[in-house]
Formats: C-alpha cells, structure tokens, sequence
C-alpha cells in the first residue's frame, strides 16, 4: 500500500513565501517557506558554512508536491540569519589534540545551541511539531533536536550525517586540509572554489550540477559570505562531541540517508547513525558522496515522503485506536 499522496500534477503552482527573519532564541532566523500552509510541516538543516539555498529551489518544490510545507532557514551565523562573535580561527593544532590527547575545544556555543534556534523558529511559527530533515551538520543538529525536543519531531532524517563517534573513520588528512583553507572574499576567487569544492564533494561527474554551479555560487555569494561563522560552526560540530549513547533515547521515526562514495563524512558514519537510534532504518545509495545530485533527486524526495507519511499515517491510527478505547 503506497504510504504518500501522490505529488501533485507539475502544472500546479506551489506556494512560496520569500525569505523572512524570525526573532527566535535570542537571534534572528532567516527562513523561507515552500508549500501550503495546512499542509504537513517539514523543516530542512543545512550543513557547515551551508546557506538555505543549498536546498535547491527545485528540490523544495518537489518536496513540497508531496503534501509538506516546506521550510528552510540559514543557520546561525550564515546567510542572512545572525552572525554571532568570539572564536579564534580553527588550526589544526587544536584537531589533533583533539582527536589523539581528547582535549576539549572552545567554542562560542554548540550544536544545542543550533538545535534551539531551530525549536525557537517552530515556536515563531507556531508549529508545535514538525518533520525534521538534515543533511551533514545539519543532521547532527536534527539528530540533538531528537534528543533534546522528542515531542517536536514527528520525523527525523539525516542525511550524510554522523553520531560524532571519535571512532569512526575519520576524513584523510588531504580532504581536511582541502576544507580548512580560507574561505576566499573575492568574487572571482570564491566562484572557482566554490566550483572546485563541489565536483570534490559530488564525487565524479554530474553535468546537471556542473551547469547550476555558476549560478549557485553567484547566489551564494549575493547572500553575503561570512568565513568567520563558518569557523564557529566547525568549533561547535568540534565542541559538541558524540551523541551515539543519547541517540538510544530517540523515539522519532528516523530515516538515515547516506552515499556510499562520501569523501567528507565515511558510509561508516551513516551506518553508525542507523544502529545508534532505535527501529532507524539506513539507505544507502550508490555514486552518491557529500551532496544531493539532481540524477538523484526522485529517490532522495520519494524516501524522505515515504517516510514521512508512513510515520504520519501510523500516528493517526494510533489515535483513532485510542479514541475508540476510550
């Protein structure tokens, strides 16, 4: 039995709301939404440095066309949300005593911080709870908003995410040092690595993205860069640590979605994440590394619909059922 409505027909319209701050936790959220407003909400958590935009318009959309209301925001300290302070730039002195000494890193605040924000933007909306998607950081965002609000999630799915397991391999010394040079400011020079950074993260060729990175990048770049925050955010992912024994106590419906060729975060995290929550289920897909190909859009949206609804459907039964007891 097909769990999910079927998307609507392309020639319908989705409903957009343009970007927007919110005043939640103490800072401002810049958010959009995709989506009616009566249908189910879904909200969506970028990864490090990552704005709302790097969940392609399209892919919202079509997420959308599944029955969910769609919203995205730019975490703390990127795009357009607030940029916080404090922080000394990250070396990779303070890495290795990190992993081989286990000495703790300051940071300015953590991924329960983030988690906040988020919980802070449902409360603006008055979303009382919400299926939650994240992808690399903002996986282990949604993964401690699981943790923390269990009654705020209706789902959860994260995606090319990890438990922060210091067990788990960890990125070759090449790839970390790729993602630890300064972020370029200038227009030309970021352009090129933006480029750069995602054919490495795509791992191998996708033309359809190749054509869309230009643009992707001019709007990246428009949207305003903040290499700083983006060092805070490493601090925080850095700071945080393992959530793999608080994962046990998840009781939302979880999804982990993970590419078998991800140069930045090893399949072994993936399959970590899975064995960690309780009745998680992992999918695992092939030639997908650290991103979201378009060629791969239908079978990433149609398993996190599926997903969604499934769970949806499960709880609407479990309430009929107890009415009728009652």
């Amino acid at each position: 039995m097909n769990a999910r409505p079927e998307p609507l027909p392309a020639q319908i319209q989705i409903p957009y709301e343009p970007p927007q701050l919110a005043r939640a936790n103490g800072i401002d959220i810049c958010y959009d939404v995709f989506g009616y407003s009566d249908a189910e909400p879904m909200v969506m958590i970028m990864g490090l440095g990552a704005q709302l935009i790097h969940w392609d318009d399209d892919f919202c959309r079509e997420l959308a066309s599944h029955g969910f209301r769609v919203i995205r925001m730019d975490n703390r300290d990127i795009g357009l949300s607030s940029k916080m302070t404090g922080g000394k730039p990250f070396t990779l002195f303070e890495l290795a005593k990190l992993r081989f000494l286990g000495t703790p890193l300051a940071a300015p605040y953590k991924l329960s911080d983030m988690a906040d924000d988020v919980v802070g933007l449902l409360d603006v909306l008055r979303i009382r709870s919400a299926h939650v998607v994240g992808a690399s950081m903002g996986g282990m965002i949604a993964q401690e908003i699981a943790i923390t609000y269990p009654g705020r999630v209706r789902t959860l799915t994260s995606i090319m995410s990890t438990t922060g397991n210091p067990r788990l391999p960890q990125p070759s010394h090449a790839v970390t040092l790729t993602l630890l040079k300064p972020q370029p400011t200038g227009y030309e020079a970021f352009i090129e690595r933006f480029k750069q950074t995602w054919l490495f993260l795509r791992v191998g060729s996708f033309p359809d993205d190749e054509a869309r990175d230009l643009d992707r990048a001019e709007r990246t770049y428009a949207r305003g860069l903040s290499p700083e925050g983006v060092g805070r955010q490493l601090r925080a992912i850095l700071a945080s640590g393992s959530r793999k024994e608080r994962l046990a106590k998840v009781t939302a419906p979880t999804l982990v979605i993970h590419g078998k060729v991800d140069p930045l975060v090893h399949p072994a995290a993936g399959r970590d994440t899975a064995a960690s929550i309780p009745g998680a289920r992992l999918m695992l897909i092939d030639r997908m590394g650290h991103a979201l190909p378009i060629s791969m859009w239908t079978t990433v949206i149609d398993a996190i619909a599926r997903h969604a609804h499934a769970a949806s459907a499960q709880a609407r039964a479990a309430m009929t059922g107890l009415r009728k007891a009652g």
